[in-house]
């Protein structure tokens, strides 16, 4: 198991460019099995989840050709229906593959996906969504076999507005027969980078970005390349690091629109934000402000911030308040916070954060993937050395944390 040796108390400055989104990235290569032959994607991040998808799309029968600064993937030889258990269960976010081999084979085999433990995300919109297009499904020994003769366009309302679900729904629809009217999908901007990848492949996807998504059924799909948008997760990430530390720090290769709620949060907390192009600017104050947050599906603030920004409440003068609105176990870090001296109470959905003057580093675990992130947040002010393990979790999603973070100009190595 790899490790995170921090030393606190470094001010972060200088400039650093945001990867590839993840949460992007990851259904558009699932979107790579329908067209049966070559896409050509750029600004994907080496991290873990896109290692395991790749992995996935190999053992199915497809190729993939790494060269710097793109990725060419071949799905002309794929021919498998069914995705390794063993691979499923590491990343949950392999379940949306399924939608991808339903749409072109008409049937696909899974068992029920692993991934971080954030609380109860099951998979019961997807599969509603692929029986809305006539698919019968066969839950039996821990996996699910979706089948059907034709897959049909219909009308689907989600009873919540899912990413995966409203993605998984898309990928199967593309090749159905008719028009496919998703209701109350999900509005995430990730969504709308799988629509254009879709569109430029001969897809008919329209209103990804809002609630509303029509799909018409094509008969095939062609040849593609295209540039996944910057992950916006990452952004807000790093402008947390900064803020912490009160450094100064640029980010580039950032997608302003897509980060306003965070650049809100940052500015109320004190900071004072800059855009240039598509670069954030931001200036920490002495002393960080306390506020007040709910996570929100898109275009509220985003769950996958809360405990980054929780990390970063932790020195702010005043008491704040957190509240989860979308997952109901994504405070399993404050246990690994509270040995730092962070001073936190959790009672539910609700998370209040007295800030402190100091925190101490310590011997601490990643329990998943952005509550690790908040570990190394916190530890980059930390008074003495903070030893984070588990940091696979943290891998997972964030390429090249460490060196960026040398680059601003923090302590931090990595040991195995």
């Amino acid at each position: 198991m790899s490790s995170y040796i921090i030393e606190g108390g470094k001010k972060l400055e200088g400039e650093v460019d945001v990867s590839g989104s993840k949460n992007a990235a990851l259904p558009i290569i699932a979107a790579c099995i329908l067209n049966g032959t070559t896409t050509i994607l750029y600004n994907v991040p080496d991290i873990q989840d896109i290692k395991i998808t790749l992995q996935i799309i190999q053992l199915l029968g497809g190729k993939v050709i790494r060269k710097k600064g793109k990725m060419i993937i071949d799905s002309q030889n794929i021919k498998s229906k069914e995705i390794p258990d063993e691979l499923m269960r590491k990343m949950r976010s392999s379940v949306i593959l399924a939608g991808a081999i339903l749409g072109r084979f008409k049937e696909a085999v899974f068992s029920y996906p692993g991934g971080c433990d954030i609380g109860r995300r099951p998979i019961d919109l997807h599969l509603k969504g692929f029986e809305m297009l006539g698919t019968k499904i066969n839950k039996e020994g821990g996996y699910i076999r979706c089948s059907c003769d034709r897959l049909i366009g219909n009308d689907i309302h989600l009873d919540f507005p899912s990413v995966g679900a409203t993605e998984n729904i898309i990928l199967a629809s593309v090749l159905a027969e008719g028009e496919t009217t998703i209701t109350n999908a999900a509005m995430e901007p990730e969504i709308v980078d799988l629509q254009e990848l879709l569109n430029r492949m001969g897809a008919k996807v329209r209103g990804a970005g809002t609630n509303i998504i029509k799909v018409t059924g094509v008969k095939n799909l062609k040849s593609a390349s295209y540039n996944i948008m910057p992950d916006r997760i990452e952004a807000g990430t790093l402008l947390c690091m900064g803020a912490i530390t009160g450094g100064t720090i640029k980010i580039n290769n950032v997608k302003i629109e897509h980060i306003n709620p965070v650049l809100h949060k940052l500015e109320e907390a004190g900071n004072k934000i800059e855009i240039e192009g598509n670069s954030v600017i931001l200036s920490a104050p002495r002393k960080l402000k306390a506020v007040d947050i709910k996570t929100m599906p898109y275009p509220g603030f985003p769950t996958d911030m809360q405990s980054v920004f929780v990390g970063m409440l932790t020195v702010a003068k005043g008491t704040s308040m957190m509240v989860e609105n979308i997952f109901e176990n994504r405070y399993k870090y404050v246990n690994e916070l509270t040995r730092m001296g962070a001073k936190i109470v959790v009672e539910g959905k609700v998370a209040i954060i007295k800030g402190t003057r100091k925190l101490v580093g310590a011997e601490v675990t990643a329990p998943d993937l952005r509550g690790g992130a908040c570990l190394v947040t916190t530890a980059l002010v930390a008074r003495e050395t903070t030893k984070i393990s588990h940091i696979e979790h943290i891998l997972r999603g964030y390429e090249n944390l460490e060196t960026k973070l040398q680059k601003l100009g923090a302590n931090i190595k990595k040991e195995k």
